[in-house]
């Protein structure tokens, strides 16, 4: 008789939905579509549609008059986008893992290539510009889960992965691994997040013991320090000044370090504590502030000029538990904008009834919901939410 299998590999999750504007039709012609996918009914009455924005062309003719200065262009311009997004369907679909997603990358330079990896260690390289199948690396299975994926900017043809495997290493699109830039050796010690600067050539890797290392992308060790007292759920560059490094991790804390000044466990520049464990912390695309997720219903946006107080506090369901991929909040790539899934929590005074799992929307300034994007065909929980560097492409990916 065959094994019978765990409920987590019974369904093929669907990976990497990707919601585009349908059409180029203008706004006025899209919004009556655009309120038949969010108000579908009593439950989703409060769903978001933007307000329509002024004309593009009037605040660019403004602004070359004098008339208006760039900060109000580019909220002219955000507002536009935050229309457009009422037209976002999902036009393109893939289910290759027999269980959930873990991680989720953009390539750098070509907008319809991603990267998605799988608690089973399967990575799926896909360019869904094209008619080709997308490059499947299989996995190890069980314990082999890729918690972190960045391309390589030197040769994009290659990427970097880490893993529960406990290894942290280079690979191609072949699946030939490379390089390999750290390794545990043990079944107890497995890699939660890794980044890359192209920049300074380095990799950085955090693990499940707290401890994070800073390794050359030759692959020498220039340190391996323990920065918190727990799993370091999320390390990140900063892509202006990356030689700044943001940890987050379940100890709950959020730590700012200065890669040049680096000593000990003390050395951080900042301490952000929170209430309750983090998933991620992110730097904005300009490296002017910081967004961190909790693992229970907030999240937070600090700014550089005063990193040891929140510029915002948004409450937000996205409660973690064990078989779920943990939901980051993620910044837009063009827009001052945060995008991230919602998992709603009966718990909470601000949940009603029949409330939908939706990707919430959110301005990176005020911490205001500008937008909620939800279509009935997937229903899950989307744990991860990336908009691709031209900012027109949202990947989503069901982490249950």
């Amino acid at each position: 008789m065959a094994p019978k299998k765990c409920p987590e590999t019974q369904k093929s999750p669907d990976v990497a939905v990707l919601l585009k504007s349908k059409s180029r039709r203008s706004p006025q012609e899209l919004e009556p579509e655009a309120k038949k996918l969010f108000v579908q009914g009593p439950e989703l009455s409060s769903l978001q549609i933007p307000p329509r924005s002024s004309s593009i062309v009037r605040d660019l003719y403004q602004q070359k008059l004098g008339k208006a200065t760039w900060p109000s262009l580019q909220q002219g311009l955000q507002k536009s986008f935050l229309h457009s997004l009422a037209s976002y369907r999902v036009f393109q679909k893939a289910a290759p893992f027999d269980r959930r997603t873990t991680s989720l990358a953009w390539h750098p330079t070509h907008p319809s290539t991603l990267a998605v990896g799988s608690k089973g260690g399967d990575i799926m390289i896909w360019n869904f510009g094209i008619k080709d199948k997308p490059i499947f690396l299989k996995g190890i299975g069980a314990g082999g889960s890729i918690t972190g994926l960045k391309f390589n900017h030197l040769n994009t043809n290659q990427f970097f992965a880490s893993s529960m495997e406990g290894t942290t290493r280079l690979q191609d699109f072949k699946g030939n691994i490379l390089r390999i830039y750290t390794s545990s050796n043990s079944c107890k010690v497995w890699f939660c997040s890794l980044d890359v600067s192209a920049k300074s050539r380095v990799v950085v890797t955090g693990d499940n013991m707290g401890h994070v290392i800073l390794t050359n992308t030759d692959g020498k060790e220039l340190w391996n320090l323990r920065m918190h007292k727990k799993k370091v759920a999320h390390v990140a560059l900063n892509p202006c000044c990356d030689w700044l490094l943001a940890t987050a991790s379940i100890d709950q804390t959020v730590k700012i370090w200065d890669l040049r000044q680096i000593k000990g466990k003390d050395s951080f520049l900042f301490s952000l504590p929170h209430r309750h464990p983090v998933n991620s912390a992110c730097f904005s695309p300009d490296g002017a502030r910081l967004l961190t997720t909790d693992q229970n219903n907030e999240i937070r946006v600090y700014s550089a000029s005063q990193w040891d107080s929140p510029l915002s506090l948004i409450s937000h369901p996205h409660r973690h538990f064990q078989h779920l991929t943990p939901i980051k909040a993620t910044w837009h790539s063009r827009h001052n904008l945060i995008v991230v899934g919602r998992y709603p929590d009966p718990n909470l005074k601000s949940c009603v009834p029949y409330e939908l799992r939706t990707i919430d929307v959110f301005d990176g300034s005020s911490g205001k919901m500008m937008c909620q994007l939800y279509d009935p065909g997937y229903s899950g929980i989307t744990s991860l939410n990336e908009f691709n560097p031209m900012g027109d492409t949202l990947a989503s990916t069901m982490g249950e």
